[in-house]
Order: structure tokens, then C-alpha cells, then sequence
């Protein structure tokens, strides 16, 4: 059921969104090589509370998971896509990082992911990390009132093959309010005019997954996803609003 919130309940929606912002710029500057994702989840936890929020993934049971998730951040490296959990890994020059939390505030969820180069990455790679950002960017700017959700789908997915690279498949966006995830499923991959309209309420993750190689993806015993086939992959996502002035990015750093 697709539930469309009330100003107020964005402006909730935005606080969250800025708490998580803010800890993400300051956990993205400490990923350095050396560096342990456990500290950095340590970390992350720390200033989300010390700012008024809760790490909506700590304690979370994610559909198609075996267990409880029992870290704040997700963090996946290189050819893992999504949902890695922050253990003993230190990172290395060459690595990419995949930045993936949500933040709870006053009883509302963002959610949002980046992808960090890690000291000196091949041009590949970084090609790789600029695509899906600018993928994202594309389908944010496909997310107006009164378009479909298929537009979103479409640009990014354009985009992406324009680029040489592959959208992951199986693994979406999603609606987000009360519950980190809510209807209806954001396809990174879609036809124009069609699917959903987007209406002023309408609160969604996009959430762009490009992979290098393969498009398809393998489950890891720690319930990550991987790359079928070992290959890099990127990951950038945003909460956004639909509002009647406009689509606002309500995850989105302060300049």
C-alpha cells in the first residue's frame, strides 16, 4: 500500500535525513586504508545518537535475511553490492567502499548510500563510482510529480548501459516513512510512462546498483550480496520528497 506523508511528516523525514548526512560526510572522511569497518561503525553509531537519531539498521531484519542485522552501517567492499557487515576488514589503497545506513528520528526513516574511493583506485573503478552517482542523479531528476515511476527506471538504466556498465540485478529502491522500507519497489531498471504516478506525499529511496561485469548477483553466508562473477560494483542512494514545489533530496550533504 503506498502511503503518501504530510509536510510535516517530510520535515521529520528530512531531520533524519540530515543526522544521517552529516554522520556519512564524517565517516566517508575517516575511510582511509588502515582503517577497520568495525571502528567506523563504532563511530557511525556514536554521533547518530549523540545527535538525537537511531541507526535504523542496527537490529533490523531485512527481507531474504537469515538473522537480525546487528550493525549500524552496511559496509560493503568492491565486488560485495550491498548489506556487508562491518567486521575485522581493514581497508586497502585500491578499494572501493559502499556506504549504505539509515537513521531514525522521532519515528521516522531516511535512508541513503555512497561510494568512496579508497586512496588510489583504477580509472575503471572510478569511472564505475562516477557513473552510479551521476545515474542517481539522472533518476532523482526523473522523480517529478505527475511522471511515472518507470521514468526513473529508464534514466537510470539508460545511463548506465550508455556508460559500458551493468544494473544489478534483483536488488531495488523503495518507498520510506515509518518503516525504513515501505511501497512501492523502485526499479533501477524501467520503461518510460509507465508503472506508479508520482504524486505530491510520495517519499522514496533511489538506490542505483552498477556493476563492471556480471549483473547478477550471489548471496554471502554474512547475507551480503555479491557480484556473481567477482566484479566491482557501485552503489549511490538518496531519500527524496515529492512535494508540490518540487522534488527536494532530503539526504543530501550541506555545501
Amino acid at each position: 500500500m503506498i502511503y503518501l506523508k504530510t509536510p510535516e511528516e517530510i520535515i521529520k523525514i528530512k531531520k533524519a535525513g540530515q543526522i544521517l548526512a552529516v554522520t556519512a560526510k564524517q565517516i566517508l572522511d575517516l575511510a582511509q586504508p588502515g582503517v577497520k569497518l568495525k571502528y567506523l561503525d563504532t563511530v557511525a553509531k556514536n554521533l547518530i545518537e549523540k545527535a538525537g537519531g537511531e541507526p535504523a539498521f542496527l537490529n533490523y531484519f531485512p527481507y531474504g535475511a537469515s538473522k537480525p542485522y546487528l550493525c549500524s552501517l552496511c559496509t560493503s567492499v568492491n565486488d560485495v553490492v550491498v548489506h556487508g557487515t562491518p567486521g575485522e576488514y581493514k581497508l586497502k589503497n585500491g578499494d572501493i567502499l559502499k556506504l549504505d545506513f539509515g537513521v531514525r528520528y522521532d519515528g521516522y526513516n531516511a535512508d541513503a548510500a555512497w561510494t568512496a574511493p579508497i586512496g588510489s583506485v583504477s580509472p575503471e573503478a572510478q569511472k564505475l563510482i562516477d557513473t552510479t552517482r551521476e545515474a542517481l542523479n539522472r533518476g532523482i531528476k526523473a522523480a517529478e510529480a505527475g511522471r511515472k515511476l518507470g521514468d526513473i527506471g529508464y534514466a537510470i538504466e539508460s545511463y548506465t548501459k550508455s556508460q559500458g556498465f551493468k544494473v544489478i540485478e534483483g536488488l531495488t529502491g523503495h518507498g520510506i516513512g515509518k518503516e525504513i522500507h515501505e511501497d512501492p519497489v523502485v526499479m533501477n531498471e524501467g520503461k518510460r510512462g509507465t508503472g506508479l504516478k508520482l504524486e505530491p506525499g510520495l517519499v522514496i529511496a533511489i538506490e542505483p546498483m552498477i556493476s563492471i561485469g556480471a549483473s547478477r548477483i550471489t548471496q554471502l553466508p554474512d547475507d551480503s550480496y555479491a557480484t556473481a562473477d567477482g566484479s566491482l560494483s557501485a552503489h549511490f542512494e538518496h531519500t527524496i520528497a515529492i512535494t508540490e514545489s518540487g522534488t527536494e533530496i532530503l539526504t543530501e550533504f550541506d555545501s
